[in-house]
């Protein structure tokens, strides 16, 4: 499967952005579904068991009720109990749930890019509001378990004397990536799952009501992350993994633009074709099929990895099969 996968710059063009909407081909007649997780086959499943040695499990969701207040305008959901007083039995019943505010898999519906949205039949294009064709249910009926590693960037900025600032659009470009997986002394192969630990999550506990209602104001909210420029997927799909999921709200920084000057910014917003050019997401999904994950939990994982100096481990998420699904909890575990 990997033997032939391009580089990001030898990627075909579409709309003039780099697409991977046919490098998987289609599957029974039917455009790919899956993207890059078209790279976890039985025998990376087969191989990541062989990581397990102490049987040390790692949940990697966040609780559901955080963060509290939800963030980028989400409104909370209700949790009701119910059952007869005489019965034997209760339900649980969520009201106005969104699946994406807490840990999430962002699925290949909730980001499209305008200039690729009136494609061609039949090219396989990863996402868009309106693709009922592309929803988190094919993700859940293959179910996710490979090889796991662990980027720790929070740490590594630590030791570096760079703490990252968690409460500004503070950036980790690609090049800061491959840094602090070299200095861990860790190989991504094709085919793993890639968790990125920022420290957003250790550093939103600490804060208090005043912060955290902050955060939750769009107006307000600003968090550090990924640089949203082209270097960023470049140097993802290079390492040809079959997803990304890190600790902040949106992999990326926010507010988006603001590594740009305000005549930059002012340009790009009269002109939605130029959204990749602030927002890595728009060509991740739609145009590269890769799943990203947001609000993980990391840093019970991280600690371990930092004690024992080994940031591989088995991998399992097995998001809810809702039927033309936009995104869902990963419901993902790390086993040592």
């Amino acid at each position: 499967m990997t033997d032939h996968l391009p580089t990001y710059d030898e990627l075909p063009r579409r709309a003039g952005l780099p697409s991977a909407w046919d490098v998987w081909g289609e599957v029974g007649g039917e455009p790919d579904v899956l993207g890059c997780l078209n790279l976890v086959t039985a025998e990376h499943a087969v191989r990541a068991a062989r990581l397990v040695e102490r049987g040390t499990t790692f949940p990697l969701n966040w609780s559901m009720g955080l963060p509290d207040p939800p963030l980028f305008g989400r409104e909370p959901f209700a949790h009701r109990v119910v059952g007869r007083p005489s019965g034997t039995s209760q339900d649980d019943v969520l009201d106005n749930w969104n699946t994406q505010s807490s840990s999430q898999w962002d699925g290949f519906r909730h980001i499209r890019h305008p200039a690729a949205a009136d494609r061609e039949p039949g090219t396989g294009h990863f996402g868009g509001v309106d693709d009922i064709d592309h929803g988190i249910d094919h993700w859940a009926r293959r179910g996710i378990v490979t090889r796991g590693v662990l980027a720790d960037v929070g740490r590594w900025r630590e030791a570096e004397s760079r703490p990252l600032r968690y409460d500004a659009p503070d950036p980790v470009t690609g090049d800061e990536l491959l840094a602090c997986l070299d200095a861990q002394g860790t190989e991504v192969r094709p085919g793993d799952v890639l968790l990125v630990r920022f420290g957003w999550i250790s550093w939103y506990l600490g804060q208090d009501e005043a912060m955290r209602r902050r955060l939750a104001d769009p107006a307000t909210f600003a968090s550090a992350g990924f640089h949203p420029g082209e270097d960023t997927p470049r140097t993802l799909w290079n390492l040809h993994v079959a997803a990304v999921a890190c600790d902040n709200p949106g992999v990326e920084i926010w507010p988006r633009g603001s590594h740009l000057d305000d005549d930059t910014v002012a340009e790009i917003r009269d002109d939605p074709h130029r959204i990749h050019e602030v927002f890595a997401h728009a060509i991740l999904l739609p145009m590269l099929g890769m799943p990203l994950g947001e609000m993980f939990f990391l840093d019970d994982l991280a600690a371990d990895c930092a004690a024992d100096g080994r940031y591989e481990f088995m991998f399992t998420s097995a998001p809810i099969q809702l039927p033309a699904g936009v995104a869902s909890p990963p419901n993902a575990l790390a086993i040592k």
